[in-house]
This record gives C-alpha cells, structure tokens and sequence, in this order.
C-alpha cells in the first residue's frame, strides 16, 4: 500500500483528504496525517511516504517552506506537493525554489487535479533521484565519485569532531596500471577498475565509504577505526586481491592485479581534510616507491624519517 503524508492543522483539510485518496487510480493509497509542524517534521524525515502534501500555514506561525527546507537539509527527498488558501504567485515560486514538486491552491482543485499532481511529483521524484545518484557515482565502478566523497569526509570530519571518536583514511592505487592498459587494452583495464571495486566494496563494512577519486586511486573512509585496524583490514585486502585474478573480457584471460595503499588517522595527522588526504597520499607515494603491494601508514613515515 502507497502511503501519503498530509501535513495541516486543519482537520477539515484531512477529513476531505481522507475521502480523496483512497480514490485515486493507482491504489491501495493510504493517507496519515501530521496536525503540527514538528509532527510533520518528524514523520517526514523518518521517510516510507510516496508523496507529502504540506500546508503553508502551521501551528504556531511556522509554515510549510521552513519545515519543507528543514527536511530537505536533514537529507529527505521524498516528493512534496504544498496546499495552500493563499493564491500568492511570489508564494508558488518560493515553494518551488524549497523544493515542492507543485502547488496547489486549497479551494480550486478537484479530486482529479490532486491524483494527477500526486502522479507528478511522483514521476518527478523518480527522475531526480536517478539524476542525483547519477551525479554521486562513478559510471564505470558504481561506487561513489570523487565530489561525493569529499562529501562524505567533510561530513566524517565533523562528526569526529563533535564525537571524538578517530576515523582511518585510506588512498589506494592499483600497480602498474598503465602497464595493463597498454598490454591489454583499454576495455581489459575497465575490468580490471571493476574488478578492483567489487572486491573491496564486498569485504568492506557497510559503514565505511569506498570511492573512486581518480583514474585507477580508490579511497576509503573507515569510520571508527584506529591506525593498525586499518593497516590489517588493507593487508588482508590486498593478499585476496593478490589472490584474485581478474578475468579479462573476450576471453582475454586473466591478469594478475595488486594494490598499494597509505592510511591516515583522523584527528592524530591533519588538522582539516586536505591535509588529512594528503598525508594518506603521501603514505601511499611511500608505499609504491619502497616496492607496491603493501600498506604504509604516517607511522611508518615517521618511522622511514628517523
């Protein structure tokens, strides 16, 4: 059954509502109902809604475009429609600009109109959706792109911060990738970045974050999790991918494929995230100038320098 959020503390507006929904076409439709800005606010959020019907005018002068921002902020993206007495065009554009799918003014739509808008945003939510993963994700490996990344590391940063609990960066590159390319070709080198991808995306938590931040480097946020936890997960990742050979496309065979990789420690050596990326990176420098497939960390660049 589809659900629908209704946000107004009017009780008319739901009990007409009630009547519309479980009419609509494409049903069973169910509605709920949220009387007060923070009830809205909190059901939206918590998600499992299709569509959201949001009032402008709430309980104690709040309005539906701050709750509406409120939850887009918190990461919701479920597709809303704003109601509204008021026929103020200023007040559609600024709906709009908070993210509503549609307008709809209280006294002037009928049943049909609601469904049809309903189907709408619907169909809108799905496009955007697809277009935002799309924006998040590396085309080739399916894990997250370098923009979305440094995302989420600015957001582990913060929350670090607040929490004190250490986090592990690692950057990794795969050996003598160039070397593959030029060997084997190109689509061979695509499978192989695929390759390198499905295996760590499947031994990983599925709380870390595995990217793809350039042309063969692969990054991963490890989240609460100290300096040489980190170095013994990545060694045991790189003896299975040693381990692993990568089947190359037109029955091309396989190739044998090893990784290096540098691991930084988040507060212990950087002060902002750049900084923290480019000791990972530096560790990793390390690691494919002393012999590649292996693991170094800061402490062992300290270490090197003593």
């Amino acid at each position: 059954m589809k659900r629908i959020l209704l946000i107004d503390d009017n009780p008319t507006a739901q009990e007409m509502l009630s009547r519309m929904v479980p009419r609509f076409g494409d049903g069973p439709w169910e509605l709920d109902w949220a009387d007060t800005y923070d009830k809205g606010l909190k059901k939206l959020t918590e998600g499992g809604y299709a569509v959201c019907l949001l009032d402008y005018r709430l309980d104690e002068g709040k309005d539906g475009l701050a709750l509406l921002k409120a939850a887009r902020a918190a990461g919701n993206t479920t597709p809303t429609i704003f109601l509204t007495a008021e026929t103020d065009p200023a007040l559609d554009e600024q709906a709009l600009q908070a993210g509503a799918m549609d307008f709809l003014v209280k006294a002037e739509f009928t049943p049909r109109m609601l469904a049809r808008s309903v189907r709408y945003a619907r169909k809108m939510g799905d496009t955007l959706e697809q277009l935002r993963l799309l924006s998040i994700h590396d085309g080739l490996t399916g894990l997250k792109n370098r923009r979305e990344f440094e995302r989420l590391l600015t957001e582990e940063w913060q929350r670090c911060a607040r929490f004190e609990r250490p986090f592990a960066l690692v950057v990794s590159d795969i050996d003598f990738f160039k070397r593959i390319n030029d060997t084997y070709g190109h689509p061979a080198g695509d499978a192989v970045l695929k390759h390198v991808a499905n295996l760590l995306s499947g031994q990983l938590r599925t709380v870390d974050h595995l990217a793809r931040v350039g042309g063969e480097e692969f990054a991963i946020i490890m989240v609460e999790t100290n300096l040489e936890d980190a170095r013994l997960i990545m060694e045991r990742l790189l003896v299975l991918l040693a381990a692993s050979p990568c089947t190359l496309p037109d029955n091309g065979g396989t190739v044998n494929v090893t990784l290096s990789a540098g691991i930084a420690l988040m507060p212990d050596d950087a002060d902002t995230t750049q900084a923290l990326f480019d000791a990972a990176d530096k560790a990793l420098y390390t690691a494919k100038r002393t012999g590649r497939n292996r693991v170094v960390t800061t402490t062992d660049m300290a270490a090197l320098k003593a």
